[in-house]
């Protein structure tokens, strides 16, 4: 019986290509690899271990599965703790003790309690290396030439904030970096910008801006890296991110919080009319003392002092037409009033097939661009 189950082994297996334990690994991470590039996964975090300072361990489970799951500590850019829900990106793979195991690349908790405690966990560790210290704040110019902005350039936010900067002052120039401003890929679009406007821009300072959302929409702004990138920033940073109540690490980092990006515009820019107030305000303060320096010199000749209140007069007169110019001029600055001339404002992406949208007095318009022709500057 026994020599026949051999010969039997032994005929099934001619002409058999058979896997080594490592070749079959391969074979099934290669399978693996092309049929699950990259998964994202939702749920609960379980045994989770630093070893050597380097590596992650935890399990990734629900109320019926688990799957074991690995990554470098440099990529967890916020704290995790066993009970959080998270949503983590990796691709899945059988490791060489034949163990199935996921190989993460990103993680971030979600939900309203997992958020806090990261929040909190981090808050915590950067506040103790003295990251959101008063001290490290910086000034920002009265008045700007060149403005940096970092923002999803289709959410109403940056609408609100370009709005707000031409109606309150205009005549700045202001650089654009589109990124997205939710989700995992966020942080390190933001960043790339951060490091744009720090290396080859020459703007005064720049702002980050994300309207209101929920507080998983706003988790992004509390990426470690990203904050230590706002923190590092040579130039100043200013965020307006979601709404007053809403506190992101992002904002404990950068030199001036706003509540919005509508007041962060705000923050950024005089308003005109209270300039023309306080013009009118320093004439008539210089009227009164000239005129009480006037009336103390009363030892002077009356022909003297004639002479002198004409010069004095004449002088307020050339002052007052000097001053009225420069106002005239910072409102003929005014895009509104561009506009009610018949002209428009183009942004966008100007090259063929690009969208761009087209501001008049009375619309806003959205057009694609179907040709450009180089214009001719001698006719």
């Amino acid at each position: 019986m026994t020599t026949t189950i051999k010969k039997i082994v032994e005929n099934d297996l001619s002409g058999v290509d058979a896997f080594t334990p490592s070749s079959f690994i391969a074979v099934v991470n290669q399978t693996l690899e092309y049929a699950y590039s990259g998964v994202t996964i939702v749920g609960e975090v379980a045994s989770f271990k630093v070893n050597q300072g380097k590596w992650v361990f935890f399990d990734l489970k629900d109320e019926e599965s688990s799957i074991s799951c690995f990554m470098t500590l440099w990529s967890m850019r916020q704290p995790l703790e066993d009970g959080m829900k998270v949503v983590v990106r990796g691709v899945p793979k059988l490791t060489k003790w034949g163990k199935f195991s996921l190989t993460v690349s990103q993680v971030q908790p979600v939900g309203e309690g997992s958020l806090k405690k990261a929040y909190e966990i981090l808050k915590k560790k950067l506040s103790d290396e003295g990251l959101f210290d008063p001290e490290r704040k910086r000034s920002i110019p009265k008045y700007l030439d060149k403005i940096g902005v970092i923002s999803s350039t289709q959410a109403a936010g940056y609408a609100d904030f370009i709005k707000i900067i031409n109606a309150r002052w205009g005549g700045m120039e202001v650089m654009v970096a589109h990124t997205q401003v939710q989700g995992m890929d966020a942080p390190d679009q933001i960043i790339r910008a951060l490091k744009y406007f720090n290396e080859r821009t020459d703007v005064q300072v720049i702002a980050i801006l994300r309207g209101g959302g929920s507080a998983d929409d706003l988790a992004c702004f509390n990426d470690e890296q990203l904050v230590r990138a706002v923190a590092a920033s040579k130039i100043p940073v200013i965020t307006g991110i979601g709404h007053e109540v809403d506190e992101s690490l992002c904002d404990l980092a950068a030199d001036i919080r706003a509540s919005t990006p509508s007041n962060a515009a705000e923050k950024l820019t005089p308003d005109r009319e209270n300039i023309d107030i306080g013009v009118s305000m320093i004439i008539s303060n210089l009227e009164e003392v000239l005129t009480n320096r006037i009336n103390s010199e009363k030892r002077i000749q009356k022909e003297k002092i004639i002479q002198i209140k004409n010069l004095v007069e004449t002088k307020i007169t050339d002052y007052r037409k000097i001053l009225s110019n420069q106002i005239k001029m910072i409102a003929a600055q005014n895009p509104e009033r561009v506009l009610q001339q018949g002209y428009a404002i183009v942004s966008g992406k100007i090259s063929p097939g690009g969208v761009v949208k087209i501001t008049t007095y009375e619309n806003e318009i959205t057009a694609s661009i179907q040709e450009i022709i180089k214009r001719s500057k001698d006719e």
